[in-house]
């Protein structure tokens, strides 16, 4: 890369010394030349940093969040599916107990009836 540098350099040089091009021109040229050298670059760095963080096991922060309020929706979820089923189950036990409690009094009547005729 150093040599693609100076030779990039050389041959604007070239061309400044023999008129074909102004300085400002050169300057602007290096300029973006440089701008997108250091955008590959960063874009390279950034790719080999997430490459080892995904080797040693950890996960960006924003997939961490994601995960964390995922889990807490479905712990939401689950607690509220629980007190529906609590309160279905409480529901039918009241049914069954007013059931069972019908025959009951149906029999304590009956007893009463036969003491009363006797």
């Amino acid at each position: 890369m150093a040599n693609d540098i100076f030779s990039t350099l050389r041959t604007y040089l070239t061309k400044v010394t023999d008129g074909d091009t102004k300085a400002t021109e050169v300057a602007s040229a290096v300029n973006q030349w440089l701008r997108e050298g250091g955008e590959a670059l960063k874009v390279k760095i950034e790719d080999e940093v997430e490459r080892s963080v995904s080797k040693m096991g950890f996960v960006k922060r924003g997939e961490f969040e994601a995960l964390k309020e995922e889990l807490a929706r479905l712990k939401v979820d689950l607690k509220n599916e629980g007190s529906t089923k609590s309160a279905t189950k409480k529901a039918a036990t009241k049914d069954s107990t007013a059931k069972k409690a019908a025959p009951k009094k149906a029999a304590v009547k009956k007893a009463a009836s036969k003491k009363a005729s006797k």
